[in-house]
């Protein structure tokens, strides 16, 4: 909460803290908090995972003069990748094995092509064989000019099944489908994610029949906070506005 946020701001203030850890977007929350509290935070350096760090949120923190790396982690497998001072892909961690395949076929794809992130563990305390992520990305070709050698991966590219990931929490295609049978005016609806100034935003698009009302807006934004823990916002529109593609949800962030 804020107040949390608060506390945090002075005690990185007073200790005079050099380096972050932490997902992406808080750190953007941390420092915006810093300035509304004219507290000056001596930060050079950030380390991130738990989220995509996005091209422009990367250039604003490098603006502020701190020097930001990502991780790409979950927490069944642990470390899978990470950045080095070369900034070109992300390493693949040598005590897991990673795989791109076509998604939900277990079938490899050719070098470069995007496909599921597939990973095995063979930690003796929780082995994983092939383990998939759900997550998208694509084998980076030839070696990181920082020397390291082993296989390299572009990085998180987004879902294969459509769940997303906004302020760190996921979002499913299945937590739509129930805010849609809550609210049988809707007949379509599709859930687009942006970020907006660098923030991210859920907008969810709905085709109602005759138009939308203030009350039902505040009614489906309420389920929407309920159901995936975030706030979102409705827009309605007219039946047939949305394509008949079966696309539940629409990460329209660049990734690249």
């Amino acid at each position: 909460g804020t107040g949390q946020t608060e506390l945090q701001v002075r005690a990185a203030a007073d200790i005079g803290t050099t380096v972050y850890a932490g997902t992406p977007d808080y750190l953007k929350i941390i420092l915006d908090k810093a300035d509304e509290m004219g507290e000056r935070l001596v930060l050079n350096r950030a380390v991130v995972s738990g989220g995509a760090l996005f091209p422009a949120l990367r250039q604003a923190y490098a603006d502020r003069g701190i020097a930001t790396t990502q991780c790409y982690a979950t927490a069944d497998l642990g470390l899978i990748a990470y950045e080095s001072p070369a900034m070109q892909g992300m390493i693949v961690d040598e005590g897991v094995i990673v795989e791109i395949v076509r998604p939900g076929t277990g079938t490899p794809v050719p070098e470069g092509e995007v496909g599921e992130v597939v990973v095995t563990t063979l930690n003796g305390d929780y082995p994983l064989v092939r383990f998939a992520t759900g997550d998208l990305s694509a084998v980076l070709l030839g070696t990181s000019p920082c020397g390291r050698t082993n296989l390299r991966i572009k990085g998180w590219m987004g879902r294969a099944d459509q769940t997303t990931k906004v302020k760190g929490m996921f979002v499913h295609p299945g937590q739509i489908a129930q805010v849609v049978r809550r609210h049988p005016e809707i007949t379509r609806a599709r859930l687009v994610v942006d970020n907006p100034e660098l923030n991210d935003r859920m907008t969810l698009m709905c085709e109602v029949a005759g138009g939308g009302s203030e009350a039902l807006a505040g009614a489906v934004a309420a389920s929407i906070r309920e159901l995936t823990k975030l706030r979102g916002e409705v827009a309605f529109l007219p039946t047939g506005a949305l394509a008949n593609d079966g696309k539940v949800i629409d990460d329209v962030r660049a990734y690249e």
